[in-house]
């Protein structure tokens, strides 16, 4: 057996090591740093399989696959397979709170939890996989999971995909291969998910639905988003049961409030950090395009805001009009400039609020001092953008922004 790897990080690693243990004998080449059109210009054809990461756009070759692939092909239980613009991850965890609380044999997987191919083995016909799923991990997929959820798709990524429909495209994958005894749980207020949901065979269930006040409590981080995240999560439990949600919620009450009320939320999403003098400190780094940074804007409707935005622009600079349009609300006092995009906005608005810093540091010290002279106020961090013009990746960003916070 010969096995190639397009891409060496976290995912790439743990294939290697799954081979490694499962096939001594296999001969594993290891191929990092090269571009698609490098890549697409090798002969694979001596390889028994072609292991793409995700990030790696598919080379349309006989023996081309993913982990996710095998993953799909190997799995002996069934899987909620979770997809959208933003909000996968936190779904996800909602899922697997819901099923930890009644002791289900539950493992979460993708770029939230683990590798997918490091659990194959521990798996059993009783266990249940929650698999969040990118664009990058369906661009290829051919089969689709038991249960799919797709939340609200917008534009992003498209500095990789070659287009929206490209991206659509391998979005709608996560259904394309559903049958009647699937089940697809869809954002029914969002046209592409509406659109993509329209062609599917499974049973749809559509959210958001109304739930009753006990079970709303239940849910303790802020945010209309976050309370639909909740919604799609039970709808997914539900299906996976095969029974509708509104019996779900009749009958398992009592696990479901268990579990929301565990589910504490993600890091770098939404993520409340501290209280000082005055002044509440949020961290949504997760949000890098202006749809996610509106949401979390909106859950703050009445409080006064301090925002840090910018990064590195995923559009060319082109919806900078949008980003400039999200931060009109009257409560957003001032707005704290950083990086590439922050930079751009500045040069192209002229606005009163506006402070451009040229480093994160400066930019927690220059809100902190701008939310204490209108506290009680609240700084979020929700740059609408991503993170590789200053940071090795989001999440480096979003743990210095916190290390900068908990020690003022």
């Amino acid at each position: 057996m010969k096995i190639a790897l397009l891409g060496y990080g976290k995912e790439g690693k743990s294939t290697e090591n799954y081979f490694k243990t499962h096939f001594p004998d296999a001969e594993i080449d290891i191929f990092e740093n090269f571009t698609p059109e490098e890549i697409r210009q090798k002969d694979f054809s001596s390889y028994t399989h072609v292991f793409r990461s995700p990030s790696v756009p598919p080379l349309r070759i006989p023996n081309e696959t993913s982990v996710t692939k095998y993953f799909f092909d190997h799995c002996p239980c069934p899987i909620i397979g979770v997809t959208g613009t933003k909000g996968k991850g936190t779904t996800c965890s909602f899922i697997k709170a819901l099923l930890d609380a009644e002791n289900a044999d539950a493992h979460l997987i993708g770029n939230i939890g683990e590798p997918a191919i490091d659990i194959l083995d521990s798996l059993t016909s009783s266990s249940i996989v929650i698999y969040e799923l990118s664009s990058f991990q369906l661009w290829d997929l051919n089969k689709s999971p038991h249960v799919a959820v797709i939340g609200q798709i917008e534009p992003d990524h498209l500095n990789v995909h070659e287009s929206y429909n490209d991206y659509l495209s391998a979005k709608a994958h996560v259904t394309d291969y559903q049958t009647e005894s699937d089940y697809l749980v869809y954002y029914k207020d969002n046209p592409e998910t509406v659109k993509i949901a329209e062609t599917s065979k499974a049973t749809k269930v559509p959210f958001p639905f109304t739930i009753p006040e006990e079970i709303a409590s239940a849910i303790t981080i802020p945010g209309e988003h976050n309370k639909n995240n909740a919604i799609a999560a039970i709808a997914a439990v539900a299906s996976s049961k095969n029974i509708s949600p509104d019996e779900y919620l009749e009958k398992y009450q009592t696990t479901i409030i268990k579990g929301l009320q565990n589910f504490k939320g993600l890091p770098h999403r939404l993520e409340y950090l501290r209280e000082l003098n005055g002044v509440k400190y949020y961290d949504d780094n997760f949000s890098t395009n202006p749809s996610s940074t509106r949401v979390a804007i909106n859950a703050f409707p009445s409080d006064n805001l301090v925002v840090i935005i910018g990064g590195r622009d995923k559009t060319n600079n082109e919806d900078l009009p949008e980003i400039y349009e999200l931060l009109q609300p009257e409560n957003i006092k001032k707005i704290i400039l950083l990086g590439e995009s922050g930079h751009a906005l500045t040069e192209k608005y002229q606005d009163d609020r506006f402070i451009v810093t040229e480093s994160l540091e400066e930019a927690v010290k220059t809100a902190k001092d701008a939310a204490e002279k209108i506290a009680p106020s609240i700084v979020l961090m929700s740059p609408s953008a991503a993170s590789f013009d200053m940071f090795k990746n989001v999440y480096d960003r979003g743990d210095q922004y916190k290390t900068l916070i908990e020690a003022l």
